[in-house]
């Protein structure tokens, strides 16, 4: 077998398999280029889900004869000298030009600012051409037409038009964020748009206009330090979620990233304060140094190598559940807005409307109900036996409470027990509205908490085994457990060698009770290979703990007197999280006094 050089056109081919997996690849390497030029202003059209055209234009700092020549060859690049540890710009491999033009008709126009004339040079499968003047304006145009029509197996992968538009429509969004002085707009041939202006350095208004205006107003700015990594940006609160991840964005120096890591330690931030399913929206920008990051990992630059990744994880996972610890519980303003949209309003027909024929003179002194007996007492308090008879009305279920509340009371942000509702709902009177609040799951939370502070304030109790556990392990997993042994033994959790390729289990946590020792170090080794993290066994604990909590709290259908309640909306004010249960569910809604007039057109 002879080993022979491939030719250039095949070989942008190859690199274009990675660079160009689909018309949104092409826009990122584009938009990229246009923002490292410097633009402020970039307009991006498609026709048929980019795989017919895609435009981009900019107002950037152009390209001269000489350099749009050089700009269609491999490894030509103005972002970088002789060093990768060193990268702050987004494109620096000088493979995006010249991989699309083999794949498809490539033609790109440029004008220095102060030049008179601009120039133009086409690229077509590979094929390329003289660089020749043509008018155009300062900054630079690129058209993209006929996509992989020199390689149209890949045709046969490309989604949906409708498809192709919204991963086009994303990688945009996702650009925008991290450059709010650069006006983007995108168009496509139905006329439809997407248009961000510039905010200057108002980083939350154009992530505002990204994630629509709801994001503001159920936000918490995070900014913190690690040595010499700083961490920003916003997060949801926990009730402000959504169904998948989309929402979700990442930058490390401006880069946008979607790397494993640092998505899984966002969930980890969030692991005890979402629904199953249900995913925080959030937008961090991390910054460091670029010699202790790898971005070039591949040549889509998506993922990212840290140095340290467990100083990076941490960062994330402990600046976020201080965040939320401080101001993370509150209702999400949209849950007020869903309970609005929940009511239904009917007009009471006269056949029905019995109520208005009853005499509302009378029932100030005392006769609530038409069948009722004026010198009947009402319920004063939460008592037991006036309440009984009160609940043997058409409202069984709802206790109310006719004393006046503490002041101070009304005053907390939870505000004052005023009823309780089906004996699980607790209302609350505020300053500025009312608060419905899940007792069961308010004080699920609390207990849960508790116990937590409790289970890693000291050791771990463990369980010694009379025989002790030997498991089989590669000498690489030995190794990466054993790295780990010490945090282990906190949680209660004793291992040791045990031998070549093997591991000795002494002692198991006793809180998990009879453990399968084997598959959970297992799993430990797998999430250390791949994390470079031992967080299993702690989240395992904390599981443990959410079930005893969950046993252990007020339940549903429980009868709770006025100042249980009021204690228990106490208790919520000073426990961090518990604007949730320990599965992610909301503990309260809060409806605003304004948002119950307009239920009334009083406003």
């Amino acid at each position: 077998m002879t080993i022979k050089r491939l030719s250039d056109t095949l070989v942008n081919q190859i690199a274009a398999g990675e660079v160009v997996e689909r018309p949104s690849s092409v826009v990122k390497e584009l938009v990229e280029n246009s923002i490292d030029a410097g633009a402020t202003r970039i307009e991006i059209a498609t026709a048929s889900g980019g795989k017919a055209l895609l435009r981009v234009i900019d107002n950037g700092c152009g390209m001269s004869k000489d350099e749009l020549r050089l700009a269609i060859e491999r490894h030509c690049t103005s972002k970088i000298d002789d060093r990768l540890d060193d990268i702050s710009s987004l494109g620096f491999r000088g493979e995006a030009l010249p991989s699309i033009g083999s794949v498809s008709k490539l033609n790109i126009r440029s004008r220095l600012p102060d030049a008179e004339i601009g120039f133009e040079i086409s690229v077509t499968g590979g094929s390329v051409s003289e660089v020749r003047p043509r008018a155009t304006n300062p900054g630079t145009l690129i058209e993209v037409r006929d996509l992989f029509f020199a390689t149209p197996a890949r045709l046969k992968f490309m989604k949906s038009d409708r498809a192709e538009n919204t991963a086009i429509a994303d990688v945009i969004k996702r650009i925008a964020i991290a450059f709010p002085h650069i006006h983007f707009s995108l168009t496509g041939p139905d006329r439809s748009s997407l248009e961000f202006k510039s905010t200057g350095d108002d980083q939350l208004a154009r992530i505002s206009q990204v994630l629509g205006r709801d994001f503001a107003d159920n936000t918490i700015e995070i900014d913190a330090v690690r040595e010499t990594i700083s961490l920003g940006g916003y997060i949801g609160v926990p009730t402000f979620n959504r169904g998948n991840s989309l929402h979700q964005f990442a930058y490390v120096n401006g880069r946008p990233i979607q790397d494993k890591m640092v998505l899984s330690a966002l969930r980890a931030a969030y692991s005890d304060r979402l629904p199953k399913g249900r995913y925080p929206v959030a937008v961090l920008f991390i910054s460091l140094d670029p010699a202790l990051v790898d971005v070039n990992v591949h040549p889509a630059k998506a993922d990212v190598r840290f140095r340290d990744p467990q100083m990076v994880r941490g960062l994330i996972i402990g600046a976020i559940r201080q965040s939320l610890g401080i101001s993370g519980d509150r209702s999400s303003s949209t849950a007020a807005s869903d309970m609005i949209s929940a009511f239904r309003v009917e007009d009471p027909t006269p056949a029905s409307a019995n109520w208005q024929q009853r005499d509302f003179t009378s029932q100030q002194s005392g006769d609530w109900t038409a069948d009722r007996s004026p010198s009947r007492p009402l319920n004063d308090g939460f008592g037991e036996t006036p309440q009984s008879t009160f609940m043997s009305t058409e409202a069984p279920s709802a206790r109310f409470e006719t004393q006046e509340a503490q002041p101070d009371h009304v005053q907390k942000r939870l505000g004052a027990a005023r009823a309780q509702i089906h004996e699980n709902y607790i209302l609350s009177q505020t300053e500025n509205g009312m608060i419905i609040v899940d007792q069961h799951a308010a004080h699920e939370r609390i207990v849960y908490e508790r116990m937590k502070k409790s289970l890693f304030s000291n050791e771990v109790a463990a369980q010694a085994l009379l025989i002790p556990e030997i498991i089989d392990f590669s000498e690489d997993e030995c190794d990466r457990l054993m790295q780990f042994s010490e945090d282990f033994t906190k949680l209660g959790l004793t291992i040791e060698r045990f031998g070549p390729g093997a591991i000795a289990v002494r002692e198991t946590p006793a809180i998990l009770g009879e453990t399968d020792a084997a598959a959970l170090l297992r799993q430990l080794s797998d999430e250390i290979a791949e994390w470079d993290d031992a967080s299993g066994l702690a989240q395992k604990l904390e599981a443990v703990a959410s079930t005893m909590a969950c046993h252990g709290s007020v339940r549903s259908g429980r009868r709770m007197q006025a100042d249980e309640m009021n204690a228990l909306l106490r208790q919520m004010e000073n426990t961090p999280g518990s604007g949730q249960c320990n599965h992610g569910r909301p503990t309260y809604i809060e409806l605003g006094l304004e948002e119950i007039e307009k239920l009334f057109s009083r406003r």
